[in-house]
């Protein structure tokens, strides 16, 4: 059973979504909360808590601030964020304090319920192009030099394989590119969560970014 919480002070939102989860035969929502830091207070008391579906924008304390405490905690539970607009600044603050992916608020129903074994199955939210207008984006305002010395233990395999992560690319794809089985690309990905200390592959995704190995494509190059 995927136990999670629902994050977000408007009402009809959190029971509309808590009602779509909560007919899923492997869904339970445990848990309501109307901010972030109700959702920390509730978050302590929760037993195998492993999925918050977090808005960013509420009073008292917001998603990003709700996010960076709640995966700095023992056995930390995945947050997905959930918005309303598609380029958010907000959403890539949240995804650099450890959210695991965003969903926006107008997804369909399957989407939603679809997001939520993906992220308690331990992947990450990347599917959405509009993930990488966003990075895109923001990253260009948002380097941080300082996390180049995270990548210095990678081989030079585990770079190109970070590399092409970043650059949306599934393990089926990177395994066609660089001509390996895609058992191989999983564990490539695996060693390089590791080495770099990261959660998944959305903070793989920024860390590349943040260092440079992926810069953001120029204006007339990006999707629509």
């Amino acid at each position: 059973m995927i136990k999670v919480m629902v994050v977000d002070d408007q009402d009809l939102v959190r029971d509309g979504i808590s009602m779509i989860l909560d007919g899923q035969p492997d869904i339970e929502v445990a848990a309501q909360a109307v901010d972030g830091a109700d959702a920390i207070r509730q978050a302590a008391a929760l037993l195998d808590l492993r999925v918050v579906l977090m808005d960013v924008r509420m009073p008292v304390m917001d998603g990003i601030e709700a996010t960076r405490r709640l995966v700095q905690g023992p056995n930390p539970p995945k947050v997905l964020i959930l918005t309303t607009f598609d380029l958010d600044e907000y959403v890539y603050d949240a995804l650099r304090a450890g959210a695991s992916g965003f969903l926006l608020k107008r997804s369909s129903r399957d989407e939603l319920i679809n997001a939520v074994r993906v992220i308690a199955d331990g992947d990450a939210l990347l599917a959405p192009p509009v993930t990488r207008r966003l990075l895109d984006r923001f990253a260009r305002s948002r380097p941080d030099p300082d996390e180049s010395g995270r990548l210095d233990e990678l081989t030079a395999r585990e770079r190109e394989v970070l590399r092409l992560v970043a650059e949306g690319n599934s393990n089926a794809e990177i395994a066609a590119a660089l001509h390996l089985t895609e058992h191989t690309v999983k564990t490539h990905v695996s060693r390089m969560l590791t080495k770099t200390g990261l959660r998944d592959r959305v903070q793989a995704v920024i860390l590349a970014y943040d260092t440079g190995l992926v810069a953001p494509r120029p204006l007339d190059q990006r999707a629509p």
